[in-house]
């Protein structure tokens, strides 16, 4: 005879211990995000989370394939170190590459200042401007300290996860139930959470390219390129397919609400303009300086 408890009992143990360890490490890991006191949850030391993004940037470099084109590497580069100035966090060494690939219309921030932009995304950034609007959010994810929040919430996620499958495999708790808890959780908590980290991306960037010395109405234009229609036919006659995902179940805000948003940030960001402040290697306007790269094949 065992002196197990009955089912219920150890699936209530498993949860309680699940929940213990949620609370202590929210309590050790809760913080204010910079620029916007968005409360974060961040259990990974900065340097820690430096030596990581360091190691995966450059096992990405390894294997992929980057840009041969002297320009647009240096254009890259140009706008990523004027926004990194900008972003005036010297700890980070930061390093832009750019990987030849006209299909991935992307970019990505790694932490501790490692970005890299897809040549794919340039037929859409088409002027400098536009370029600092993809940079500045992608140095703004990095200075955010986003993906550490995602690993720091990976932690909490897996520990519930295993303690809702622990109690149904007691018997305590239906499987049903529990996996239904485990979607919820991804719909309530884990994709608000990235939607909220690409919201404060957009506002800190906005900030930032601004400060660089770079328009920052230019990103309402390049959002509507992203997005393949005209402001006012967004959703209406015309059509991405990632508009046919509600907005509650993605990652992402939608196209909308994401350029209101930052038309509604315009005003605070122009205080930070100064074009003026550019270096003098840059006469033209980086706004009115037509881009090279890729042609669309549309």
């Amino acid at each position: 005879m065992t002196n197990d408890p009955p089912g219920s009992e150890k699936a209530f143990q498993w949860l309680l211990a699940g929940a213990v360890c949620a609370i202590l490490l929210l309590s050790s890991a809760c913080q204010k995000a910079p620029g916007t006191a968005r409360d974060q949850l961040i259990y990974i030391s900065e340097e820690k989370e430096i030596a990581l993004g360091l190691a995966a940037f450059r096992e990405v470099l390894k294997s992929a394939p980057l840009s041969r084109d002297p320009e647009v590497t240096l254009m890259v580069n140009r706008v990523g170190q004027r926004i990194a100035k900008a972003a005036q966090k010297p700890e980070y060494v930061w390093e832009f590459a750019v990987i030849q690939d006209d299909d991935q219309v992307n970019a990505f921030a790694l932490p501790g200042g490692k970005v890299a932009v897809f040549t794919g995304i340039l037929k859409y950034t088409k002027t400098e401007g536009g370029l600092a609007t993809v940079m500045a959010h992608e140095v703004a994810h990095a200075l955010q300290r986003h993906g550490a929040e995602r690993y720091s919430r990976g932690i909490l996620e897996q520990i519930g996860q295993l303690g809702a499958l622990a109690g149904a495999a007691a018997g305590g708790v239906d499987p049903g139930l529990a996996i239904g808890a485990m979607s919820a959780y991804g719909v309530g908590v884990a994709l608000p959470n990235s939607r909220d980290q690409e919201t404060e991306a957009d506002f800190i960037g906005l900030q930032l390219m601004a400060k660089a010395g770079y328009d920052p109405r230019e990103a309402v234009p390049f959002w509507e390129r992203m997005s393949g229609c005209p402001r006012k036919m967004i959703g209406k006659f015309c059509f991405r397919s990632q508009n046919a995902i509600p907005e509650f179940l993605s990652t992402h805000p939608s196209d909308v609400t994401r350029i209101n948003q930052i038309e509604a940030w315009i005003p605070q960001a122009l205080k930070f303009y100064h074009p003026e402040t550019l270096p003098p290697e840059s006469p033209e306007s980086p706004t009115k300086k037509p881009m090279s790269g890729p042609v669309s094949k549309s």
